[in-house]
């Protein structure tokens, strides 16, 4: 019986972390899939140089369940949470530190580092057999063809999703060399993919303009919305601070526009002094954020009115995006914003870029944006914050009546390109 193999590489390089990014729970959502799966239907396997290797299902699943206590049921950093907590004025909900009691951080590095030792001892015997369809989801290794190469020599089909070519049309935003990475990556997914699937309909067009650009063939393209994960939940209390706040959250790196919003705190810091609302900054520190940086470690306006955090438990980041006057994505680039589908399934009004993305993403649920339009930004900011506020009234209308996308309905997308 032809099976499907499900790479799960990223698990294993990113097991050691308290939290998970988006491409992470995207990986884990999948291996969760398989897992629901009869055993003689999938496999699971891990690139190690230039091979895969088989790697047994009851590790994965120990993997999996390991990473989903870490991840998606709140294992972050409970002190960090209580942190922002206090500073926002608010009491510790019993379930943030609840959530972060029992840390599964050192089962899932342990399983996935002897999960690599497995890849690497069994290079020696082909994860596909013919007639097989190995699934990629995460970019990881792609700009490495060998791996790709030796799967459809093997007689597999290849499915791979691509997340985004961000790196490939912005590469100001990125490290230096990125774009010429990507480039690879994209080129592997071409020219050995049987199928592709895009994570919004906007990364489909842009991943078939890239396959002329460089004028290569561009198998079937099956665009699928990622899902929101369950513990994303309406029911969850909001956190009750005692000011407005406001979050934005992802790496703050260029291409997510952090300077925008620190232009615009700083000048509602000069008009309203300690009636500021509060900026939360949610994510690590990235590259090439000289002036971001300057900004939030010289700023007197900044320390005094804009927190960074990371590493938040779910359960954290659920009940502050439930309590804050809205969420702002002033993004350039996107190639889907799970953020943005986070924040209006939770019922939370939310203020983005107008990007095609993140209008695939959120229909007319959020309220949309010019990135460069700084005063737009201050008055969303100032309308937002006001009680009452007819506009926040308004955006929280339309995110109540927001239906995230789920998983079910990608897998259901996607299943003949799984092979399944």
């Amino acid at each position: 019986m032809p099976r499907t193999v499900l790479d799960v590489t990223r698990l294993l390089t990113r097991a050691h972390h308290p939290v998970a990014t988006g491409v992470d729970r995207v990986e884990l959502a999948y291996a969760r899939r398989m897992l629901e799966l009869p055993p003689q239907r999938t496999g699971f396997a891990a690139i190690t140089g230039r091979v895969a290797g088989r790697l047994p299902r009851g590790r994965v699943a120990a993997l999996v369940e390991a990473l989903d206590r870490r991840w998606s049921e709140g294992r972050g950093d409970a002190a960090s949470a209580r942190r922002l907590a206090g500073r926002l004025g608010a009491a510790t909900p019993a379930a943030w530190d609840a959530a972060s009691a029992h840390d599964e951080g050192e089962d899932a590095t342990r399983l996935a580092i002897s999960l690599r030792a497995i890849a690497l001892a069994g290079f020696a015997f082909p994860p596909v057999a013919p007639g097989d369809t190995y699934v990629h989801v995460s970019h990881i290794r792609l700009d490495r063809t060998a791996p790709f190469e030796a799967i459809r020599a093997a007689g597999a089909d290849l499915t791979v999703l691509v997340h985004d070519l961000i790196p490939i049309r912005f590469p100001e935003y990125g490290r230096a060399g990125e774009d010429a990475r990507h480039r690879r990556r994209m080129t592997t997914a071409l020219e050995f993919a049987t199928t592709l699937i895009a994570n919004s309909e906007d990364t489909a067009r842009d991943l078939a303009a890239f396959a002329m650009e460089t004028k290569r063939f561009a198998p079937p393209i099956v665009p699928a919305r990622l899902g929101v994960e369950s513990g994303f939940r309406r029911d969850v209390e909001p956190l009750a601070a005692t000011k407005p706040y406001f979050v934005a959250l992802g790496t703050i790196e260029p291409r997510k526009n952090h300077l925008t919003l620190l232009h615009v705190w700083r000048r509602l810091a000069e008009e309203l002094g300690e009636a500021a609302p509060t900026l939360v900054l949610v994510g690590r520190r990235g590259w090439e954020n000289e002036m971001v940086v300057d900004l939030l470690e010289r700023c007197p306006a900044m320390r005094a009115h804009v927190i960074e955090t990371n590493d938040l438990p779910d359960t954290a980041l659920v009940a502050l995006l439930r309590g804050a006057r809205a969420l702002l994505f002033p993004s350039f680039s996107e190639g889907f914003g799970l953020p943005l589908a986070e924040a209006l399934g939770l019922g939370a009004p939310a203020v983005a870029s107008d990007l095609p993305a993140f209008r695939e993403v959120a229909g007319d649920a959020a309220d949309y944006l010019d990135p460069l339009d700084g005063p737009g930004w201050e008055r969303a900011v100032l309308a937002f914050m006001r009680d009452p506020s007819p506009r926040r009234d308004q955006a929280l209308a339309r995110a109540a009546a927001y239906a995230p996308p789920s998983w079910a309905s990608h897998f259901a997308r996607v299943d003949a390109a799984l092979g399944l």
